[in-house]
């Protein structure tokens, strides 16, 4: 694992309506949103990878569709300097995962079908009123980026 990362399953409760997931409880998560939205990136597009300054993410992946998580420490001050995980995560396995600032990201779609992602971060993009710079690294954007998915 890398420290501060939390990678939770979620669980569907399903009944003859559909089903339900619990993607945020405040009595179980310490990180606070400020905002929310959800995205659909569709089959075999990466989105990122990238990090922030300041700001962590709380994205849920339940469906429809699947990505691969992928993370790395890039805060040379954490004992998991360095390390990377991947995850497979969405509608076979609902998952949300809380990624702190510092540590890149990305996820991919692996699936057929377009993959939705929910994100809850803490901080608001381009902050009050969207007067100020992104808050974000933007490592796709480097040919030489060390993080590749």
């Amino acid at each position: 694992m890398i420290e501060g990362v939390v990678i939770k399953n979620l669980v569907k409760y399903g009944d003859e309506r559909g089903w339900l997931a619990e993607i945020f409880r405040k009595d179980e998560i310490e990180a606070r949103p400020v905002m929310g939205y959800v995205s659909a990136t569709k089959p075999g597009v990466v989105r990122g990878p990238h990090e922030h300054k300041n700001q962590t993410d709380i994205f849920a992946f339940i469906g429809p569709g699947s990505v691969e998580l992928m993370l790395w420490d890039n805060r040379k001050e954490s004992p998991t300097f360095g390390e990377k995980i991947l995850v497979e995560c969405g509608e076979n396995n609902p998952t949300l995962a809380i990624v702190p600032p510092g540590v890149v990201h990305a996820y991919k779609n692996v699936g057929e079908i377009d993959a939705w992602c929910i994100n809850l971060p803490d901080k608001l993009y381009k902050g009050e009123g969207r007067r100020e710079e992104a808050d974000e690294i933007r490592w796709e954007n480097d040919p030489n980026s060390p993080f590749k998915l």
